[in-house]
């Protein structure tokens, strides 16, 4: 099994001069800007790989030294359990809904209601969806709605890393359902809109300092600033939100 090397204590002759980190791929744009701005700021040099999510939280149970990571709450949550996260680190980053894409040109479903949605979704040829939080947010809902099974034949998912809106883009499937923050930067397609009201569904991300890390307070002090009110800006800009906004995130 493998194990997580101690963490020593940070010094000017030891310590890296970037701070290196590890994300969903979810965040890569926002926290690219976000990084870039804080190096400029501070002149710490901040390196984040972007995964998938899944692969993301292997690589930390694993063992393998990053400073922080970024990934949804439960993964950050599971990884603390797990002893891979130092205790108390975690901080809410950012949050971003869950909506609906179409290629670009093609027509824009109903997705206004509740009742809309489930008819655009049983009326599509196609459906994509992530392995992330916002695909379980969807089955979720498919099995409330009791149409899991008929649409089972007409679903797929994206691979690890690849967005739904490339399979959107090509012409895989109709309709693709993902975060708005990874919908935003895909070409060929349109944005419906988000999930109507009384089902929205957000994804919150969170940022943790790995038990790995050699320059824990350097981590702390960027995870300080992604979740402070000087990132606002730049999250909208992505199509995501403070953590702070709403009260705790709203699945189906």
């Amino acid at each position: 099994m493998s194990a997580i090397a101690t963490a020593t204590p940070e010094s000017a002759n030891d310590a890296p001069a970037t701070i290196g980190g590890i994300s969903s791929m979810a965040t890569r744009h926002v926290l690219a800007d976000l990084a870039g701005a804080y190096e400029s700021r501070t002149g710490t040099g901040v390196s984040i790989e972007s995964v998938g999510g899944v692969d993301a939280a292997r690589r930390i149970h694993s063992g393998e030294r990053f400073d922080f990571a970024v990934l949804a709450a439960d993964a950050i949550d599971a990884l603390q359990s797990a002893g891979r996260i130092v205790q108390g680190s975690t901080i809410g980053v950012a949050r971003s809904r869950v909506a609906v894409a179409v290629a670009a040109g093609s027509r824009h479903p109903d997705i206004g209601s509740e009742a809309a949605l489930r008819q655009a979704l049983l009326d599509a040829r196609r459906i994509g969806y992530s392995t992330g939080p916002s695909g379980a947010c969807l089955a979720r809902l498919l099995d409330r709605w009791g149409i899991a099974a008929a649409l089972e034949p007409r679903m797929v998912q994206a691979s690890p890393g690849v967005p739904v809106g490339a399979l959107v883009a090509r012409g895989e499937v109709e309709l693709g359902l993902q975060q708005l923050s990874e919908l935003l930067h895909v070409p060929g397609i349109e944005v419906v809109g988000s999930f109507p009201p009384g089902i929205e569904a957000d994804t919150v991300f969170s940022g943790a300092i790995c038990a790995a890390s050699r320059r824990r307070e350097a981590a702390r002090e960027f995870l300080s600033f992604l979740a402070s009110a000087a990132a606002n800006g730049v999250k909208r800009r992505h199509g995501m939100e403070s953590a702070s906004d709403r009260d705790g995130a709203d699945a189906p």
